[in-house]
């Protein structure tokens, strides 16, 4: 049976142990920040991002991996018989997906390409799962099936805590940024079926804590938690109050908390919070 190589793009909110672990090969996404363009893993990390996007003097943008980069690791991949996974971000926020189905094209190597529909930790999980589907002798077939499994399984809710990058990338209005902010407006974002939508809009903290304390208790009072992350953008306050709630209801579960990637941190903003989790 041939071997199953697995490849992801940088969105993916995997921990450094976790990609050697399971030998994933990560393709960077990159952004460009006052002209300047830095490439994720490579030359840019996410604790840097922050402090550098809040001193640019515009937003920072962002592009998707040149096709060469999916081509060439699929190529070298390939060369002792393997097949390959390919996970990719949702489509809804970049063409990724469609760069890697390009790339799968122009190789020799059998690939498969998935829309994970999410991203970030979520994607992580899995990944991750698909990985242990692959290591204890698994098909394609099934780890993709996995995959779907842990996705039909999960949630990701997102914070926003200040509107400004959300405005300059086009994604809400002036108008509705502006009176947002003056009115210190608040977003609980939540991705689902591959697309983001509002869950939640309030005035100032206490709304975010008030939704983040409804989605600890349906957590609790829900199917029996697998996994838990938590990703943010220079959200450190935040992170610790979500953190000690989720210790204290899963103290048996491990909290994966990471700043997130460059790409994700152009588009949430500083102050971002993510909570993902997936379940039984």
């Amino acid at each position: 049976m041939a071997k199953i190589k697995i490849v992801a793009d940088s969105s993916a909110g995997l921990t450094e142990a976790e990609i050697k672990e399971h030998d994933i090969t990560i393709i960077p996404l990159s952004v460009m920040i006052d002209g300047t363009v830095y490439v994720e893993r490579e030359t840019i990390t996410n604790d840097q991002f922050p402090d550098m996007m809040e001193k640019a003097s515009s937003l920072p943008k962002t592009s998707q991996p040149p096709i060469g980069k999916f081509t060439e690791a699929f190529d070298r991949l390939g060369e002792d018989g393997a097949e390959v996974l390919c996970v990719c971000m949702m489509e809804s926020i970049s063409g990724t997906v469609h760069a890697a189905e390009q790339a799968a094209s122009l190789t020799k190597t059998p690939v498969r390409v998935i829309d994970c529909q999410t991203t970030d930790r979520a994607m992580a999980f899995q990944i991750l799962e698909a990985a242990k589907v692959i290591e204890a002798g698994g098909t394609m077939d099934e780890a993709v099936a996995k995959m779907k499994e842990v996705f039909d399984h999960h949630k990701l809710y997102l914070a926003i805590d200040n509107l400004d990058n959300l405005v300059a990338g086009g994604r809400i209005s002036r108008f509705a940024g502006t009176i947002s902010s003056l009115l210190n407006i608040k977003l609980m974002l939540e991705v689902a079926g591959g697309q983001i939508h509002i869950a939640m809009k309030g005035r100032g903290i206490k709304a975010i804590h008030k939704e983040w304390d409804k989605i600890l208790d349906q957590m609790d009072n829900g199917p029996k938690v697998k996994g838990i992350g938590i990703s943010h953008v220079k959200a450190d306050k935040e992170v610790a109050r979500l953190k000690g709630k989720l210790n204290e209801l899963f103290p048996g579960i491990e909290v994966t908390v990471r700043e997130t990637v460059p790409v994700i941190a152009t588009h949430t903003g500083l102050g971002a919070c993510c909570l993902t989790y997936y379940t039984e």
